[in-house]
């Protein structure tokens, strides 16, 4: 039966991944110096080696015969493991295997000692499809790990993974595989099966990939199964990826740098009576003109015809526009009901776009400039007359959108101000841990996000909640209305200081009001004098009778 690509040239050592050198430096030198944790986080696009990393480390980590951190891959361990029939390596899917149940039976199971192995590993795939209820489960066995148990989680949804388990964990980011990375890995491949290859093909596959290589080696199977005598060309991979040809491009790009309208829209008619899509086209187009861009900008020549040489030619201020125009154009030939007609318009606009872009000056520019200069001089003394008049509307003004503001929880803040005073060391180390974590989370956050912080400053904490003062109330009711933003805030603590608050967003004018009242309510209990008792007058027995009419008065 014949075996994928993909599967038969399976990384089997650290040595083998291709573009996650960091990451198997790191895994390698962990096994070598028998410092393994109990659990791990691999996150990354798809098809960038998560799983297959996971299955080595497991395979190291247990390998009688490894050397510095490698291992044999000849032993009855190493061959069990390859095969997934070593009971003591457990691979699981999230995505079918996602609820309470089965998290509460790999819990219970994980306290047995392994069989053979020396240390027992969970690889959970996609763990990211795991329920709230199973996430909270395995929460459990993460805290407290059995000894020679170790979790190798994998996920391609890193922002979906709860931030109790993310602190739990040594995280590792497995990165988009390079372009040139993928084309070298195809090319051995390749050489080893004595498959006969042109450089284009291969190049024009790894850019399809998008980073991934088991979507390169998934292409290049398919770029074998469509040829008959073992020789992967460019017209096969244009094919199987349903790329515009190279040559196509070239031809249609020159006569548009030429402005031959006429050639240009029959070069276009000849990609669509091939069968190519408009919205590939376009897309194709697109990546055309950046390869322009970035040879004429020193990068590498990815092409080696002669007519994309001579199409480097063009001005570099007419690539951007060309590729404003097609960017623009982009969407509508995607999602209109005639992307052929779009395509065509768009094909026109490039032909007759000049490399210099003229502007015309009406003839009296200096006559408009001088009565311009004129009116601005009439408006600047017409403000001056009016200034002192209008600065105490615009005072009240003022004050009357500064009363604008949001409800602050003041009951939450003054529980946290009274907490300051009881244990004011706690408070003061939950506050210095928000502070020397502030940097770290303007840099994590989107910039959007960053816009409304830069306003603010920590002023109090606790173990649930960051009290953040900001100097806009307007940024502040945004700030407490970003769910996505608190999320990411409390991700970013609980990794860098241990504890993960919820942001408390005030003016900072609310605030100090609040403070203000704090500190003289503290003042006046400190102030207060205490109560005498009163002394009871006693009443002899005798005279009990006359109690009530008697009045005592002080000496």
């Amino acid at each position: 039966m014949y075996q994928a690509l993909y599967r038969k040239y399976r990384s089997q050592t650290f040595d083998e991944m291709v573009g996650q050198e960091v990451i198997s430096t790191t895994l390698k030198q962990a096994v070598a110096n028998n410092k393994i944790s109990h659990a791990y986080l691999f996150s990354g696009p798809r098809g960038t080696g998560k799983t297959s990393a996971a299955k080595i480390f497991a395979k190291a980590m247990n390998c009688p015969n490894q050397v510095d951190g490698e291992p044999c891959n000849h032993c009855d361990i190493c061959r069990d493991i390859t095969n997934g029939s070593l009971e003591d390596v457990i691979e699981i899917d999230a995505a079918s295997n996602n609820g309470v149940d089965e998290i509460r039976d790999i819990r219970d199971k994980s306290t047995y000692a392994p069989s053979r192995a020396t240390y027992k590993v969970y690889i959970i795939d996609e763990v990211h499809m795991l329920s709230t209820g199973a996430f909270n489960a395995l929460l459990k066995t993460l805290e407290e790990p059995t000894e020679n148990v170790v979790f190798i989680l994998a996920t391609t949804e890193l922002h979906k993974i709860p931030a109790t388990i993310l602190s739990r964990v040594q995280r590792f980011e497995f990165k988009a595989i390079k372009l040139v990375a993928i084309q070298n890995h195809l090319a051995n491949i390749l050489d080893k099966e004595g498959i006969v290859y042109e450089t284009d093909a291969l190049s024009l596959i790894a850019r399809r990939a998008e980073g991934g290589m088991r979507d390169a080696l998934s292409i290049l199977d398919q770029a074998l199964s469509l040829t008959r005598d073992n020789r992967v060309s460019l017209t096969i991979a244009e094919e199987i990826t349903g790329s515009i040809s190279l040559v196509a491009l070239d031809n249609f790009v020159a006569n548009v740098l030429a402005q031959k309208v006429s050639d240009a829209l029959a070069n276009l008619e000849t990609i669509f009576d091939s069968g190519k899509s408009m919205s590939r086209f376009a897309t194709d187009l697109l990546t055309y003109l950046r390869d322009l861009l970035i040879v004429q900008a020193g990068g590498e020549n990815t092409h080696s015809s002669d007519l994309f040489s001579a199409n480097l030619s063009v001005s570099q201020g007419k690539l951007f526009q060309m590729i404003d125009k097609v960017t623009t154009v982009l969407p509508e030939i995607k999602n209109g009901s005639q992307p052929k007609i779009y395509a065509e318009m768009l094909t026109i606009q490039l032909a007759e776009m000049s490399d210099t872009v003229s502007y015309e000056l009406p003839d009296n520019i200096t006559q408009e400039i001088a009565a311009l200069k004129q009116e601005i001089k009439d408006l600047k003394q017409a403000l001056i007359k009016v200034s002192n008049g209008l600065a105490n509307n615009q005072t009240k003004v003022v004050k009357t959108k500064s009363q604008v503001k949001f409800k602050v929880d003041r009951v939450k803040i003054l529980t946290i101000m009274e907490e300051t005073v009881v244990d004011s060391q706690r408070s003061r180390e939950y506050l210095d841990a928000l502070k020397g974590a502030w940097n770290e989370i303007l840099d994590s956050i989107s910039a959007q996000d960053r816009a409304l912080l830069l306003g603010s400053e920590p002023v109090l904490a606790n173990s649930e909640n960051a009290i953040l003062a900001f100097d806009a109330a307007f940024n502040a009711e945004q700030a407490m209305k970003r769910t996505d933003l608190n999320a990411m805030f409390g991700n970013i603590m609980s990794k860098a200081a241990g504890f993960s608050p919820n942001i408390l967003a005030v003016p900072r004018v609310d605030f100090n009001q609040l403070r203000t009242e704090f500190a003289q309510k503290l003042k006046a209990q400190k102030q207060e004098p205490e109560e005498t008792p009163k002394k009871e007058t006693e009443v002899p027995a005798q005279f009990s009778f006359l109690a009530e009419k008697m009045e005592i008065l002080d000496d």
